[in-house]
């Protein structure tokens, strides 16, 4: 998680998904995500030199942490879904 390690722009955010899966997200829909952990308290939007970004507020660190802590379990569970036991 990239925000882990530093804070992040709209952009860098639609930077590392291209670059990291090739897939490039439109500016409007990273935003609109942004604005919602934001919401959430997951993130803090600071505007810094004309532009937003975004670091991981304890409350975001802490949901991070519980969410790499599951993910195997999370991984089960999709997996017991759609291919069975």
């Amino acid at each position: 998680m990239e925000l882990r390690k530093h804070p992040l722009s709209d952009y860098d955010v639609i930077s590392f998904v291209n670059n990291k899966f090739h897939i490039l997200l439109s500016s409007d829909t990273v935003n609109s995500h942004l604005h919602a952990l934001e919401a959430d308290g997951l993130i803090k939007g600071d505007g810094a030199q004309g532009k937003k970004v975004y670091t991981l507020t304890e409350h975001g660190r802490e949901t991070a942490v519980a969410f790499l802590n599951s993910k195997d379990k999370i991984l089960g569970l999709i997996l017991n879904l759609f291919v069975g036991a």
